[in-house]
C-alpha cells in the first residue's frame, strides 16, 4: 500500500447505534454516512476500554489496559509506554492532535509535534479520582446528568466548534507545507460530542421532537430481570433514579441533536481537506472512543460491556480503500496501531511486532475471520469488579469476577435481551470463551492489581476521606473559557 498522510477523527462517547450508516432510522448523520459508504465500515468494532481516559491510552499505545495500567479516569497515558506518536515521530513523519487527548498534560512526551487546544485530564493531570475508590464503592453524585438536558451551549459544543475551526484551518492553511518532499503526515481530530451535558444547540435539539424519541431499552426500575453485576452498579452510579420518562426522552434527543451537530463538524473537517488539495494523497479513519448507554438497562454514559456502550463506530475511507465494503470481523482500538504505522509507510520494528492488533487495512482486504477475538475490560466508576468483554465471531462473552458470566449470539439477538449462559446446551460454547479470555488475561489476578494500584494512589492524594471530601464531579473541563457553565 502506498505510503499517505492520514486524517483520523474521533467522536467521544458515540453510540455505534445513533448512526445512520449503521441503521438508526431517525438520527441524521449524513456525513458521516457518506464517509461510510466512500470506503469500508466495521461492524464489529470495540473499544478496549469503555471509559474516556482508559481507552485513549490504550488507542494512543496499541495496548491492552492492563498491560499500561491505565485502568480509569484517574490514571492518563504520560507517554510511557510509547506508542504509534513516538514511532511516526523517530521516522521523520509529522505529527499534529487538534482536540481532547485526555493525557497526563500537555508536557509529557506523548508523541506528538504540536498540540492544537488538547484538552487533558483535569486539575493539571489528577483526573477524576473517585472511580479509584474501589475497595469500598461510593455512591456517585449522578443528579447534574439528568438536569443538564435540553436545548442550548455547553463549553462542550463551543469547544467542539473551535476544534473544528482549527482542523479546518490547519488543512487548508498549514497541511501542504509538511508534503512537498516529506514524509506522509497523521493528524489527528478528536471532538467531544456527544459526550454529556445531554444539551444540544437549539437548531440540533429541535432536529428530534421528543415525543417521537424511543424510550430507553429496558429502562424500567422493575419487572425487568438484570445481571447482578450490572445492579450492583447502578447501585453506586444511579444516574437513572434521576430521570423520569419525559426527561429521559428530553435526554435523548439531546444526544441525537449532538450526533447530528458532530456530523455538521466531521462534514467541515472533510471539505476542508477537499478544499485543500490533499485528499487524492490522504485516507481517513473516523471511530469513536467508547460508547453510551443512553438509559438502556436503567444505565447512562459508559463502564457497560453490552454494545450500546462497547461497540464503536469505525470506519476509514481514501486511496486503497474499497467503496462500500462491510468488513465484520471483530476489531478494536488496539488495531489502530498497526494501522497508522501501515498507512503513512512505516515498516514495524521487534517491539512493534509484541503488540496484539492487526492493521485495519489488512484486515479489511481479507476474508471475514470468525475466529479472531477481540477484548475489553472495565476497572473504574461503578465496578466492584473487573467486567470483561471477549468479540469472537457473531457471539459475545462478557466475564465477571465473582459474578456469572453473559452469552450472546449477536447474530439472532442483537440488543442482548437472551442471555445463553446457564442454559442448557451452551457450556461447550462457555468454557471455549473462558479459555480464549485466560490467553489474553488472567481476570483474577488482574482485578486484584488495578485495585491495589488504585487504592495506592488513592493513598498518595491523602486518602479515602480526603478524596471524597475535595475531589470534583462531573466532565473534564475545557482547556479555554468556551463557556461559563460550570464544565
Amino acid at each position: 500500500m502506498k505510503p499517505m498522510n492520514l486524517l483520523v477523527i474521533m467522536a467521544d462517547e458515540l453510540s455505534v447505534r445513533t448512526l445512520g450508516c449503521y441503521g438508526h432510522p431517525m438520527v441524521k448523520t449524513p456525513n458521516i454516512d457518506r464517509l461510510a459508504a466512500s470506503g469500508a465500515r466495521f461492524t464489529s468494532a470495540y473499544t478496549n476500554s469503555p471509559i474516556c481516559t482508559a481507552a485513549r491510552a490504550s488507542f494512543a499505545t496499541g495496548r491492552y489496559v492492563h498491560e499500561i495500567g491505565c485502568w480509569d479516569n484517574a490514571s492518563p497515558y504520560t507517554g510511557e509506554p510509547t506508542g504509534w506518536g513516538h514511532r511516526l515521530q523517530a521516522e521523520g513523519h509529522r505529527v499534529t492532535s487538534i482536540g481532547k487527548l485526555h493525557y497526563r498534560n500537555i508536557n509529557d512526551p506523548t508523541g506528538f509535534d504540536e498540540q492544537i487546544v488538547p484538552m487533558h485530564a483535569r486539575d493539571g493531570g489528577v483526573g477524576s479520582v473517585l472511580g479509584s475508590i474501589r475497595d469500598e464503592l461510593i455512591v456517585q453524585k449522578a443528579d447534574k446528568l439528568a438536569r443538564e438536558i435540553g436545548p442550548g451551549e455547553t463549553s462542550y459544543s463551543n469547544y467542539d466548534l473551535d476544534i473544528a475551526e482549527k482542523a479546518c484551518a490547519w488543512l487548508e492553511n498549514e497541511a501542504e507545507q509538511y508534503c512537498d518532499g516529506r514524509k506522509p503526515w497523521m493528524t489527528f481530530v478528536s471532538f467531544v460530542s456527544p459526550h454529556f451535558p445531554l444539551m444540544a444547540p437549539k437548531k440540533y435539539f429541535e432536529m428530534y421532537p421528543t415525543d417521537a424519541v424511543p424510550m430507553p431499552k429496558a429502562h424500567a426500575l422493575d419487572g425487568r430481570p438484570r445481571h447482578p453485576w450490572i445492579e450492583a452498579y447502578r447501585k453506586y452510579v444511579p444516574s437513572d433514579s434521576f430521570f423520569d420518562d419525559e426527561k429521559r426522552r428530553v435526554a435523548i434527543a439531546s444526544y441525537f441533536g449532538l450526533c447530528t451537530f458532530l456530523d455538521d463538524l466531521v462534514g467541515h473537517v472533510l471539505e476542508s481537506l477537499d478544499r485543500s488539495g490533499l485528499a487524492e494523497s490522504t485516507r481517513v479513519i473516523f471511530a469513536s472512543d467508547h460508547g453510551e448507554n443512553l438509559g438502556a438497562r436503567g444505565t447512562w454514559g459508559k463502564g457497560t460491556m453490552y454494545e450500546e456502550s462497547a461497540a464503536v463506530p469505525l470506519m476509514m475511507a481514501g486511496p486503497d480503500v474499497e467503496a462500500g465494503a462491510v468488513v465484520e470481523t471483530p476489531v478494536s482500538l488496539l488495531d489502530f496501531y498497526p494501522t497508522i504505522l501501515e498507512s503513512v509507510g512505516v515498516a514495524p520494528d521487534d517491539n512493534d511486532k509484541t503488540r496484539t492488533g492487526r492493521s485495519l487495512y489488512e484486515i479489511a482486504r481479507a476474508p471475514y475471520d470468525p475466529e479472531r477475538a477481540v477484548f475489553s475490560e472495565y476497572h473504574a466508576s461503578g465496578a466492584e469488579t473487573a467486567a470483561y468483554l471477549i468479540r469472537k465471531g457473531k457471539k459475545k462473552f462478557i466475564y465477571y469476577v465473582g459474578y456469572p458470566p453473559e452469552l450472546y449470539d449477536l447474530e439472532t439477538d442483537p440488543e442482548e435481551q437472551d442471555d445463553l449462559a446457564g442454559k442448557p446446551g451452551w457450556e461447550a460454547v462457555i468454557r471455549e470463551f473462558e479459555s480464549d479470555l485466560r490467553v489474553i488475561v488472567d481476570p483474577i489476578e488482574v482485578d486484584a492489581r488495578a485495585k491495589r494500584d488504585q487504592a495506592a494512589l488513592i493513598e498518595r492524594l491523602g486518602g479515602r476521606d480526603h478524596v471524597i471530601e475535595t475531589a470534583k464531579i462531573g466532565a473534564t473541563p475545557t482547556p479555554g473559557d468556551y463557556a461559563d457553565d460550570g464544565y
